[in-house]
C-alpha cells in the first residue's frame, strides 16, 4: 500500500513539475537564496562576519537567479555561479555548503544535462576556481590546509556526481521505454503475421477440400447423366459414388473448420484425423467413379511420415488429381511414390492438354500445393511436359525441421 502512494505521489509531483517549469525553478532559486543568506551569517567562533552585506547579497542573488536559465544554459549557469560564489569567498564569508549551494545546484545541472566534456571543460574549472579562494580565503585561517581543500572539493564533487548518475538513470529509462515500445510493436507484427498466416493456412485447406470435392462431384454427376439413359445400372452405380462424395466433402470441410473452434472444452467431439496417404486408395476411387483411370506406383522402402508431412503429400496428390478433372481432357493420370533417403518424390503426371493458368503454373492449386511444399521444407515444380500432357512434381522431406513443422495443418 505504502509503494503504491509514494507511487502515486511521485507521478503526480512529476506530473505538476512538467506543467509549471517556471514555478518550480523559482521555488528552487528562492530555496537558494534563503541558503546563501544564512550561509553569509555563520563564521568561526570568535570571528564577526565581514561587512560586505549589500555586495554578498547582491552577488548571491546573481548567482541563485542565473539558474532561473540553467534548463537551456547550464554551462552559463555554471561559469556566472562559480564567479559569484569566488567573489564571496574572497570577500571573507566562511565556505560552508549553504555558501556553495548555487555553485553546487549549476554543476548537478550541468553534469545532468550535458555531455562529459562539458563536464570536465566548464566543471572541473569551476571546482578548482572555489577550492583555491577557499584554500587563500582569511575566513579559513584557523583551519588546516587540508580541510580547506578537502572540504570544497568533497561538497562540488557531490553534485556532478549526482548529475551524472541523474543522467545516466534518465538514459537507462529511456531505453527501457524504447525496448518495451519495440517489444511491443514485434508483439504486435507478429501477432497480424501470426493471423495472416493462419488465414492463408485455412483459406488453402478449404481451396482443397471444397475443389476437390465439388470437381468430383460435377464430373459424377455429368457423367451419370450421360449415361443416364443408356447404361441405367452404371449411372445409378455413379449416382451412389456421388452421394459418398458429397458426404466426404461435408465431413472433410467439418473437420477443416473445426480447426477454428475450442475443441477443449469437455464433451466436445474430437475432430476427424487429417488425411494422409494412407487414404490415398479412396481418392483413387472418387477420381474413377468421374471416369479417370488413376495408377499408382510406389517404389522403395515406404517410410513413416511426419503428420504434417504425410497430410502434404495427401493434399498435393489430391490438388494435381482435382487439376487434371477439372481442367484437362486426359482419362489416365499416373502417380508414383519414390521413397529415397530422407525425402519422397511425387509425381503426378497426364497426356492430356491442359487449361493456359494452370499449364503456365498460374492456378490457385499450383499455388496452394507450391505453399504446402515449401511450408515444410520441400519443393514443387508444376508444368507442361515436353512430350505433351502435364506434371506435378514435389520432393518431401520425411521428417520436418522442429520450426517448419509447427506451421503445417495439423
Amino acid at each position: 500500500m505504502n509503494i503504491s502512494l509514494e507511487r502515486r505521489y511521485q507521478g503526480r509531483l512529476e506530473e505538476f513539475s512538467a506543467r509549471h517549469v517556471f514555478l518550480v525553478d523559482l521555488a528552487m532559486v528562492l530555496a537558494l537564496m534563503g541558503c546563501t543568506a544564512l550561509g553569509a551569517t555563520l563564521t568561526m567562533p570568535g570571528a564577526g562576519p565581514p561587512d560586505h552585506d549589500e555586495t554578498t547579497a547582491a552577488v548571491m542573488g546573481v548567482a541563485c537567479l542565473v539558474l532561473l536559465k540553467h534548463r537551456t544554459h547550464p554551462r552559463v549557469a555554471v561559469v556566472v555561479a562559480g564567479a559569484c560564489t569566488v567573489a564571496a569567498v574572497g570577500l571573507g564569508y566562511l565556505v560552508t555548503p549553504l555558501l556553495l549551494a548555487p555553485v553546487m545546484a549549476a554543476l548537478y545541472w550541468l553534469a545532468a544535462l550535458t555531455d562529459r566534456r562539458s563536464t570536465r571543460v566548464y566543471g572541473l574549472p569551476a571546482l578548482l576556481a572555489v577550492t583555491v579562494a577557499a584554500v587563500f580565503s582569511g575566513s579559513m585561517n584557523h583551519v588546516s590546509l587540508l580541510l580547506r581543500t578537502i572540504g570544497p572539493i568533497f561538497w562540488l564533487m557531490l553534485p556532478l556526481a549526482a548529475g551524472k548518475m541523474t543522467q545516466l538513470r534518465r538514459a537507462y529509462l529511456q531505453s527501457l521505454q524504447a525496448r518495451a515500445e519495440h517489444a511491443e510493436r514485434t508483439r504486435e507484427e507478429e501477432a497480424r503475421l501470426r493471423v495472416t498466416e493462419e488465414r492463408v493456412r485455412i483459406a488453402r485447406e478449404l481451396h482443397d477440400v471444397v475443389a476437390h470435392h465439388m470437381a468430383l462431384a460435377n464430373a459424377q454427376a455429368g457423367t451419370a447423366a450421360h449415361l443416364a439413359l443408356t447404361s441405367p445400372e452404371q449411372s445409378r452405380k455413379i449416382l451412389t459414388d456421388l452421394t459418398g462424395t458429397t458426404s466426404s466433402a461435408l465431413r472433410e470441410l467439418k473437420a477443416t473448420l473445426g480447426l477454428l473452434r475450442d475443441d477443449d472444452a469437455p464433451g466436445s467431439s474430437g475432430l476427424e484425423p487429417s488425411p494422409g496417404l494412407a487414404r490415398l486408395p479412396e481418392l483413387v476411387s472418387a477420381c474413377e467413379s468421374a471416369g479417370l483411370e488413376v495408377t499408382v506406383t510406389t517404389k522403395g522402402e515406404p517410410q513413416p511420415l511426419s503428420p504434417g508431412v504425410d497430410l502434404t503429400a495427401y493434399r498435393i496428390v489430391q490438388e494435381a488429381l482435382t487439376n487434371v478433372t477439372k481442367h484437362a481432357t486426359a482419362e489416365a493420370v499416373h502417380v508414383l511414390l519414390v521413397y529415397t533417403g530422407s525425402r519422397l518424390l511425387i509425381t503426378v503426371t497426364n497426356d492430356g492438354p491442359s487449361v493456359p493458368e494452370v499449364a503456365r503454373g498460374r492456378g490457385f492449386g499450383v499455388m496452394g500445393m507450391r505453399e504446402r511444399a515449401l511450408s515444410i521444407g520441400g519443393e514443387l515444380c508444376a508444368g507442361p511436359r515436353p512430350q505433351g500432357g502435364f506434371e506435378v512434381t514435389t520432393a518431401l522431406p520425411l521428417q520436418p525441421a522442429p520450426h517448419l513443422a509447427e506451421g503445417t495443418i495439423a
